[in-house]
């Protein structure tokens, strides 16, 4: 019997086995890439492979080297990996499967109808307006992740985003300026939402409490965050816990665009 007799007595259960495992090393990559752990999650890979080939080689010495490693790095990898797993746990446990949309947008490849685009332009261009009046801010974007348990913290809003509302929203004497607001499919689902903190990283002084919550849920979730600091104006975009550099408002809007597509 060859391989290609192999292939053909597959079980269909064997075929859901294998995509199911690609499927999850896919959503593994996508959680890692951008960051510090994606060269220790393609180290793990290469191990791994090594450790398999010795296995097939007969290469016991370094086979038990390497089967050594991986069964003790298992504690190691969860100490390492301890932000990642956690916002994974949160992708899973956040997400509102009674709402068939929201369980979709789980998977980029299943296309759904009803996502509207957020007015990415409107937003912008009312942190501009906000920066020249030094007004501060905290726009917080929702994707993959169900944000409901963060929303419950503030006023629940089903608003249309236009660069109005923003600014009505964060004007200084408005009773909803302070905390952060939630966008989501071009609605303002919450105000006032209390974000987590992030008092590890080390950040510029001039930064204060608006970035280190946006730091701190786009650290713990796959959110997008936009500050804009009340003592210079200066506009701040945050993605995976940190900062993403720019040069202008009108790149900003095309890396949030395509970070939310």
């Amino acid at each position: 019997m060859n391989i290609f007799d192999d292939i053909l007595n597959l079980r269909f259960i064997d075929y859901l086995d294998v995509f199911l495992v690609a499927l999850l090393l896919y959503y593994l990559y996508k959680l890692v890439k951008g960051t510090v752990a994606i060269n220790i999650f393609l180290g793990i890979i290469i191990i791994y492979g090594a450790w398999k080939l010795t296995e097939f080689l007969n290469m016991e010495l370094l086979n038990g080297i390497f089967g050594g490693f991986m069964k003790v790095g298992i504690i190691a990898l969860i100490v390492v990996f301890q932000p990642e797993i956690r916002k994974f746990l949160l992708m899973v446990g956040s997400t509102n499967f009674s709402r068939r949309r929201k369980f979709l947008k789980q998977f980029k490849f299943l296309k759904t109808e009803g996502t509207i685009a957020t007015n990415v332009d409107a937003i912008i261009s009312a942190c501009n307006k906000m920066s020249m009046s030094k007004t501060g801010a905290l726009i917080v974007f929702e994707r993959n992740n169900n944000l409901d348990f963060l929303s419950e913290s503030g006023d629940e809003m089903n608003i249309k985003v236009t660069q109005p509302i923003i600014e009505s929203i964060f004007f200084k004497n408005s009773p909803l300026h302070d905390g952060a607001i939630i966008v989501s499919n071009n609605i303002v689902k919450a105000t006032r939402v209390i974000l987590p903190v992030n008092n590890d990283k080390n950040i510029p002084q001039r930064f204060g409490l608006r970035h280190r919550a946006a730091i701190g849920v786009t650290e713990k979730t796959d959110a997008l965050a936009l500050a804009v600091s009340e003592e210079t104006g200066h506009i701040s975009y945050f993605k995976d816990g940190e900062f993403v550099v720019f040069e202008d408002t009108t790149e900003l809007a095309k890396i949030i665009k395509k970070d939310l597509s």
